[in-house]
């Protein structure tokens, strides 16, 4: 009998990356993924062209049974028809109210059905939640630090776009403060200095105090954050992603004892699949009992 095997994509502004999932196991496949640059601002014919190039190459060694595949995109999107509704930023500008799924059913010749689409936010979460530091959670909140916030949620073990990067939060809104441009900004405010971003801060927070106290306000101001969206929620576990994550224990110390002096006891745990979280978490998108 074959192996359950879904293919895995994630789409960015710069790239596509796909993997063959087997999901039974709930890893990749040895040496299945493929990785291509795509200029975002291309045309239509180029872009859907690059992707399918890769698609296919992902399922080069699948020689027999239905090709399943599930993609981790970024909104806005119509995840459900597979239709692009992103218009307003500097990416995708020319699939915008393009029906994407059929798109590719089309190209690929596949099936629409076999076709399934994923806030990538949400991929990263179900990813963790169906194969990886989430396991078997069901009240998960995720989050990607980086250049910008991304946010998801997973209720009942269904993860989705929580969207909360530009919910109020302080002077501003919460990616204001929660993503690579604050520490940036913050230190120079404290120091003077400027810093690329928040690699070569974790380099120095050991001996600059500047550096030390930037990483405990941003741990003090994430708790901040946290605090209402656990308890509203009743989430019982934190997954936290993306480049700010690699300086966790910079911020985890105030981070945890500020939620635990608003009696808030959630586990908060940094990604185990990192960045093939949204890989496994699109392909488990497939309910392959139903091709």
């Amino acid at each position: 009998m074959e192996k359950p095997v879904a293919l895995g994509v994630d789409i960015g502004g710069s790239h596509i990356t796909a993997a063959l999932v087997d999901l039974e196991t709930r890893t990749l496949v040895k040496d299945s993924i493929k990785r291509s640059p795509v200029n975002s601002q291309e045309s239509k014919e180029v872009i859907l062209s690059a992707w399918c190039d890769i698609i296919n190459k992902a399922f080069k060694n699948i020689k027999n049974g239905a090709r399943n595949v599930g993609i981790a995109m970024p909104g806005p999107f119509n995840y459900s028809e597979g239709i692009s509704l992103i218009k307003d930023q500097e990416k995708f500008k020319s699939l915008y109210q393009i029906n994407v799924k059929e798109e590719l059913s089309e190209r690929l010749d596949i099936p629409a059905e076999h076709i399934h689409f994923i806030n990538d936010a949400a991929g990263f979460l179900q990813g963790e939640v169906f194969a990886g530091a989430a396991k078997g959670n069901a009240s998960v909140l995720g989050l990607t630090l980086g250049t910008g916030l991304g946010s998801s949620l997973c209720l009942n073990y269904k993860a989705f776009d929580a969207d909360l990067w530009n919910s109020e939060f302080l002077d501003g809104i919460a990616e204001d403060y929660l993503s690579t441009r604050w520490f940036v900004k913050r230190f120079n405010q404290l120091s003077g200095k400027v810093v690329a971003g928040v690699k070569e801060l974790v380099e120095i927070v050991d001996t600059d105090h500047h550096a030390t106290m930037v990483f405990m306000e941003f741990g003090y101001n994430l708790a901040q954050f946290l605090i209402p969206v656990i308890k509203q929620h009743k989430i019982d576990m934190v997954i936290v992603g993306g480049n700010i994550a690699q300086s966790f224990s910079a911020f985890a110390p105030e981070l945890i004892a500020t939620l635990k002096g608003n009696g808030v006891e959630t586990e908060i745990k940094i990604s185990e699949l990192k960045e093939h979280a949204a890989l496994i978490g699109a392909a488990s998108c497939c309910d392959l009992s139903l091709t």
